[in-house]
């Protein structure tokens, strides 16, 4: 019989394993010595605690969840206490079972980190329904639905959270989402509808505008094209493929009439270019006119000039506002001295200031004779009172004085 510190072999080849409950045989080795079986199953022992040592590796590095951990140890244990091999299989057992706690431990951290990830899950997404929510009732059609899109794409992101707290919070992120999408395309549709009508509106603006281009009524017709040019601008756009086009014919028809219109008053200005130099040949005579000496003359002077002026006919368009200037100005200045000398003219004002005057000068008789009555009554009070009185009585028929010799 040979033994070791684990086992033995019996004479008849049975390998015997040590263990705190006694022997157990694990196998026979018939082919071999005893040496040779007792190496086979010690090694056998040995592929075992290599099994255990790895297992401690994974679970003391976390690299294994506590689930799975937990069952390999259960796993490898059943092997251990039911292994065919020499070795310290108790102490295998005792390293198996050491691990529980670390599992345990683990596990309670990962419940918590879970717990943790859940909670920040459930605010970003929290996060994202809130955002949604201020988009669907936003009316920003052409950023809103990529960022809803980039919503959405977060929200596919992060993990599952609580059923019912994942379910509730995604029924209000779709229900927002709904609900723009729907705003959106009702948005568009009115728009296109819009856009249509303005396409029907501006074919006929085109078609108007074509028709006056070749119109040689200058006035009317440049009146009609600002009109055309206003519903145009209130029509507001039409499809994108044809505003171009329309916009394109209507252009050209304005430019057609306003080019013709322009050549023509181009040499109807060059034809009135001999009008301009008259008027203002005229215009020197007038402003000799002044300063006006004799009012009367000027007027009838400025009569003769008017005529002539109105003789004369058009001037370049250009000339137009410079030369009426002038001769407004030469009017204006008669008109003024015409107007200050009925001023000073006016009976009814002239009656008015003689009768101040008189009235001013009675006045200031009777306070003079007042004033002499308290001198001689050696009254110093009253003497100064209508000392006062007169001073501001003369001093007001000075001023009368003054008016009335404007009117006389």
């Amino acid at each position: 019989m040979t033994t070791s510190e684990w086992g033995r072999v019996a004479d008849d080849g049975t390998v015997y394993v040590r263990t705190p409950d006694g022997e157990r045989a694990v196998g026979q080795y018939p082919e071999g010595t005893a040496e040779e079986a007792l190496a086979f199953y010690a090694k056998r022992y040995d592929e075992l605690e290599g099994s255990v040592h790895l297992l401690e590796q994974r679970v003391n590095a976390g690299v294994i969840s506590p689930d799975e951990a937990t069952e390999t140890v259960r796993t490898l244990r059943t092997q251990v206490a039911e292994a065919n091999a020499v070795g310290d299989l108790t102490a295998l057992v005792g390293r198996l079972d050491a691990l529980g706690p670390v599992i345990s431990q683990q596990r309670q951290a990962r419940r918590a980190e879970r717990a943790e990830r859940a909670a920040a899950a459930k605010g970003e997404k929290e996060r994202l329904v809130s955002e949604a929510e201020r988009l669907a009732g936003s009316n920003d059609w052409r950023n809103g639905a990529n960022r809803l899109r980039q919503l959405l794409d977060e929200w596919k992101a992060l993990p599952r959270i609580d059923r019912a707290s994942d379910d509730a919070l995604w029924r209000r992120f779709s229900t927002a989402r709904t609900s723009y999408t729907r705003r959106r395309k009702a948005h568009f549709a009115e728009q296109n509808e819009k856009r249509e009508a303005a396409r029907l509106v501006k074919q006929r603006l085109v078609t108007e505008a074509e028709k006056l281009s070749g119109s040689r009524e200058w006035g009317p017709t440049s009146g009609a094209y600002r009109d055309l040019m206003r519903q145009w601008k209130a029509a507001g756009p039409a499809p994108r493929d044809v505003e171009d086009e329309l916009w394109t014919r209507f252009r050209g028809a304005q430019d057609t009439f306003f080019g013709a219109r322009d050549a023509a008053m181009a040499a109807q200005d060059s034809e009135f270019a001999a009008n301009a130099e008259a008027k203002e040949k005229l215009l020197d005579e007038a402003e000799a006119l002044l300063p006006v000496t004799d009012v009367g003359a000027a007027k009838q002077a400025i009569r003769e000039l008017a005529e002539r002026w109105d003789a004369i006919g058009k001037v370049p368009r250009e000339k137009i506002r410079p030369l009426e200037d002038r001769m407004r100005a030469v009017e204006q200045a008669i008109r003024g001295v015409e107007e200050e000398k009925w001023r000073r003219t006016d009976p009814e004002k002239s009656a008015r200031a003689d009768d101040m005057v008189a009235k001013l000068q009675e006045a200031i008789g009777k306070v003079e004779a007042d004033l002499d009555r308290a001198r001689a009554a050696g009254d110093a009070t009253r003497v100064a009172e209508l000392e006062n009185d007169l001073a501001s009585r003369r001093a007001f028929l000075e001023m009368a004085e003054r008016a009335s010799a404007d009117y006389s």
